[in-house]
């Protein structure tokens, strides 16, 4: 058992004083966390002593982690320089060089950079399957496991999700030569996910679930036969699925069947509370109410999106309408949740010419974008997360309260300066399951991590 104590923390009814927390050390979750307890008892003074303002971790809940090693290689202007889909064969050609030993060694940079930011867990939406060639890998999990392995080694709580991929296009088209890494039937899909899933049973630190990429690569009866099959595994997994992103992929669902992508989506497959919608960022006023009452997540990636030119996504009339959201780092061109909070507010502060768009009644803006994001980013991992209260993992950041940008504040001003007074580290230490990973800004494995991702990147680049 592990008993540490914090002068504040924010707790699910708000910042309180003088907090006890107790970690199971089996489980890695919380046993107890009382608030108000005199600093003088007994129990408070043999506990650990936390030296800052205390906050739930960030879970991410959309990451390519091989997509770290590539980020700023697709700036420069080629043929079609204002694409997405110009930086996405970019991305072929770079996915298309990776073995499991890169990928494994790519991921756990990715992981100790996550930690460092404030991210304590991750959810990864893995799509790379075979080998460079497309001939299967004689472990059809090996790159799933490079990702396992990373996470292992960090300490990060992973939600894994491989991806179905089937075709290049709506209506069916081939897959082309830069994807023909990432394609499965549905019983070998299956297959992996289910040996995954009794790989990681019983462990805290993980959880599987499933993504069909997107209604443009997983044709409807495929999309179907993977939902049949995954209620025989685990019925209550994470289902993630990247949807109107781009509106070029609106235009092409609508020529394909007459409907837009997400209304498509509600209309054909079971929406729920265990689904995210990631990025969802062109919505209908009707397509955006509909995906507020399923309970689903809108999975959103702001550097991401903005790195990609994707649009804004209606964060307020989403909020107004019941809807819960999330963040996650998507391709890595940022490694932070401040800056994917600070870009959710401001391209809609741009967007809208006012201020403090997320700001709720009772609670500031920082506040609110940091305790929504908590909320959806713990429901898109289905894992008990993003709140310090008993039954949830023991995952928290220590904030470096003597900081000058911190010094003084307290409650959700702590918060407020957090996301929007810069961009220096304010994170002294974070707990993952109950276990220190960061120490004073520092992994005790980054050293070698940083080694062998630099051999990685030599042969790569």
């Amino acid at each position: 058992m592990t008993v540490l104590f914090a002068k504040t923390a924010l707790l699910p009814d708000g910042w309180r004083d003088d907090v006890l927390l107790t970690v199971d050390d089996a489980s890695g979750n919380l046993t107890s966390v009382e608030a108000d307890v005199d600093p003088a008892s007994a129990p408070a003074v043999a506990a650990e002593r936390l030296d800052g303002p205390v906050l739930p971790g960030m879970p991410n809940l959309h990451s390519h982690a091989f997509q770290r090693a590539m980020a700023g290689l697709a700036e420069a202007a080629e043929r079609d320089p204002g694409s997405f889909w110009n930086w996405r064969q970019v991305m072929y050609r770079f996915a298309g060089a990776l073995g499991p030993a890169d990928l494994e060694a790519i991921a756990a940079q990715l992981q100790i950079e996550m930690l460092k930011a404030g991210y304590t867990a991750v959810a990864e939406f893995h799509y790379l399957h075979n080998a460079p060639d497309g001939r299967p890998y004689a472990d059809p999990a090996a790159l799933s496991h490079a990702v396992v392995a990373a996470a292992r080694r960090t300490g990060i709580g992973l939600t894994m999700l491989p991806v179905l991929y089937q075709t290049g296009g709506f209506g069916g088209a081939a897959p082309n030569e830069g994807q023909r890494r990432f394609v499965l039937t549905v019983e070998r899909f299956l297959s992996l996910v289910a040996g995954l899933a009794e790989e990681t049973a019983g462990d805290g630190q993980f959880r599987v679930g499933v993504a069909p990429h997107s209604l443009r690569a997983v044709p409807p009866e495929a999309l179907a036969e993977m939902l049949a099959g995954l209620g025989a595994i685990d019925p209550t997994a994470p289902v993630h699925i990247h949807v109107a992103e781009q509106v070029r992929e609106v235009e092409d669902c609508l020529a394909w069947s007459g409907a837009r992508p997400v209304e498509w989506l509600l209309d054909h497959a079971p929406v729920d509370r265990h689904w995210c919608l990631v990025h969802a960022t062109h919505l209908s006023e009707r397509e955006m109410h509909r995906l507020a009452g399923s309970g689903a997540v809108a999975g959103l990636c702001p550097t991401t999106e903005a790195n990609l030119g994707d649009g804004l996504f209606p964060l307020e009339a989403f909020q107004a309408s019941g809807g819960t959201w999330g963040i996650g780092s998507d391709s890595h061109v940022s490694i932070s949740p401040i800056e994917e909070l600070r870009w959710l507010e401001y391209g809609r502060r741009l967007s809208t010419l006012r201020r403090n768009v997320a700001a709720v009644p009772g609670q500031s803006t920082g506040a609110a974008l940091w305790s929504r994001a908590l909320e959806g980013g713990a429901a898109a991992s289905g894992r008990r997360l993003g709140a310090l209260r008993p039954g949830h993992r023991a995952d928290l950041l220590v904030l470096d309260g003597d900081h000058p940008l911190l010094y003084g504040r307290s409650g959700d001003r702590l918060v407020d300066a957090l996301v929007f007074a810069g961009n220096v580290p304010l994170i002294r230490h974070v707990l993952v399951g109950g276990r220190w990973r960061v120490r004073n800004g520092r992994h005790d494995d980054e050293a070698e991590v940083a080694s062998a991702y630099r051999a990685v990147l030599d042969r790569l680049l």
